[in-house]
C-alpha cells in the first residue's frame, strides 16, 4: 500500500492531463460584424457553438482556404469565413475613422426606411458591426465613390515560404562535358520587350467598353458617437417634404436650416440645400440652393441657386449670433482654373449676398492608411476637364512640348 503523500500528487497530476490538448495559435484576429457566430464545422448548416462580438480579439488555430477556425477568450472553438475577420491594423483605422468623424461637421440628419447594416469600410464584402433601426436619426458627415470590387486587404495569417533542402548533385564517374554558352540577344531585344501599340491601345477599349460598376457610400455617426459606411441610396435626408419636393428628381446631399420663420401661429424655416445629379461623381454636389418662407404667398420659394458646379464637404454654416447679425454659410467649389476656394455667403432675412472668397482648406483624409496603403482599393474617378477651351488647349501643348524636348 502507498503512502497517503504519494498518492495526492499521482490524482492531482492526472487530473491536469485529462484536458484535451490546445491547438497551437498561428495567427490573431478580430471579430468584425456585431455578432460573429462560429459554426462546429465548416458547412453552413453546421450548428452555432461560439459567438463573439465586434473587436472581440480571436485565436486562429486552423485554415482551410477562405475557412478560419478560430478561438475564443473563452475556450470556445468554432469556423468562421475569412473575410468577417479584422486585423489588428483594420481595428486601429476603423477607431481613427471614428476618431475623425467625431470632429467633422454635420451635413445633415438622415435616417432610412429599413434596417441599414453599417459597414468598416465603403465596401459590400466589409464586415457590418452595427446597424441604423428603421427612422433612427444619423449625422452624415462624409460621403466617397468606390468601385464595386473586393477590398484588397493583407492576409491575417503571414505567408511562411517553405524551406526546401538544397539539392545534391548526383556523383558520377565520369565529369560531364561543360555547358554551352548562351546565345546573344537579338540586337533589337529592347523593341520586342515592349507591348505593340495596338495592343495596349485593344486592351484599354477594352477596359473602357467594361467600366467598372461604382457604389456611393456615405459616413454617419449614430447619438452614440458610432460611426461607420453605408450605402447612400439606402438613406433619406430628414428636410421635411415640403422643402423636399423641389428636388427635381436629384439627390439632396446636405442641408441646414437658416432661420425661423412665424406664421399663423406656425414655424416655418429657411433652408439651405445641396444637390447632386448621379452618385459616382469625385465631388459631393453639383449645385446649391436658398429656400425662403413666403408671408405672402405661404409657400416655398427660391432665393438664390447656383448650378453647375463641382463642390466639396464640409459646407459650413455660421447661425446668427444676435438679433442685429446674420447668419452665413460658405461653400468649397472649383473655380475656373481647377483650384478649391472657399466662398461666403450672407442672408439677409429672404437675400443672399457673396461676401468673400479665400483658399479652401485642405480636404479632411477619411480612409486612413493600413500597412502602406490604403484601407479601401479605390479607384480614382477622372476629374473633368475645367477652365475655357484655350486654356485646355495651352497646358496640352505645353506638356507635349515637355515630352518631345525631353528625348
Amino acid at each position: 500500500m502507498k503512502p497517503a503523500y504519494l498518492v495526492l500528487p499521482l490524482l492531482l497530476l492526472g487530473a491536469c492531463r485529462s484536458g484535451p490538448d490546445h491547438a497551437p495559435v498561428i495567427a490573431e484576429a478580430y471579430a468584425g460584424p456585431a455578432t460573429l457566430a462560429l459554426r462546429k464545422d465548416i458547412p453552413l448548416k453546421s450548428p452555432v457553438v461560439a459567438t463573439a462580438t465586434h473587436g472581440e480579439r480571436l485565436e486562429i488555430i486552423q485554415r482551410r482556404r477562405r475557412f478560419l477556425k478560430v478561438r475564443t477568450p473563452r475556450g470556445a472553438e468554432g469556423w468562421t469565413e475569412e473575410y468577417l475577420l479584422l486585423s489588428a491594423a483594420e481595428i486601429a483605422a476603423l477607431q481613427q475613422v471614428e476618431k475623425r468623424a467625431r470632429d467633422l461637421p454635420s451635413q445633415g440628419v438622415a435616417s432610412s426606411y429599413e434596417e441599414l447594416n453599417v459597414h468598416t469600410e465603403p465596401n459590400r464584402l466589409s464586415p457590418s458591426f452595427l446597424q441604423v433601426k428603421t427612422g433612427e436619426k444619423v449625422d452624415v458627415v462624409a460621403h466617397v465613390s468606390t468601385p464595386r470590387t473586393p477590398p484588397e486587404r493583407p492576409p491575417l495569417i503571414p505567408h511562411r515560404p517553405k524551406t526546401v533542402p538544397p539539392h545534391k548533385k548526383a556523383e558520377t564517374k565520369y565529369p560531364l562535358p561543360p555547358m554551352p554558352a548562351p546565345p546573344p540577344p537579338p540586337a533589337n531585344w529592347r523593341e520586342l520587350s515592349h507591348t505593340p501599340a495596338e495592343v495596349q491601345q485593344a486592351i484599354a477599349d477594352e477596359k473602357a467598353a467594361r467600366p467598372v460598376p461604382m457604389d456611393d457610400w456615405s459616413l454617419v455617426r449614430n447619438s452614440k458617437g458610432q460611426s461607420g459606411w453605408v450605402l447612400t441610396r439606402r438613406l433619406y435626408m430628414a428636410i421635411p417634404d415640403e422643402v423636399a419636393q423641389y428636388a427635381e428628381g436629384r439627390r439632396i446631399t446636405s442641408y441646414f436650416p437658416l432661420g425661423d420663420v412665424p406664421d399663423s401661429g406656425q414655424v416655418k424655416h429657411n433652408w439651405l440645400w445641396t444637390t447632386i445629379g448621379s452618385g459616382d461623381l469625385p465631388y459631393d454636389f453639383d449645385s446649391f440652393r436658398v429656400f425662403i418662407w413666403s408671408l405672402r404667398r405661404h409657400r416655398y420659394e427660391t432665393a438664390y441657386i447656383q448650378r453647375n458646379l463641382h463642390g466639396y464637404f464640409p459646407v459650413l454654416l455660421k447661425p446668427a449670433s444676435s438679433k442685429d447679425s446674420n447668419p452665413t454659410f460658405s461653400v468649397c467649389i472649383e473655380n475656373q482654373d481647377g483650384a478649391r476656394v472657399r466662398r461666403t455667403y450672407v442672408f439677409l432675412v429672404n437675400i443672399v449676398r457673396f461676401s468673400g472668397e479665400q483658399p479652401c482648406e485642405a480636404p479632411s483624409k477619411i480612409l486612413p492608411e493600413v500597412g502602406g496603403a490604403s484601407s479601401v482599393a479605390a479607384v480614382p474617378a477622372a476629374a473633368p476637364p475645367t477652365g475655357s477651351f484655350f486654356a485646355r488647349m495651352k497646358s496640352r501643348i505645353a506638356a507635349l512640348a515637355k515630352k518631345w524636348f525631353r528625348r
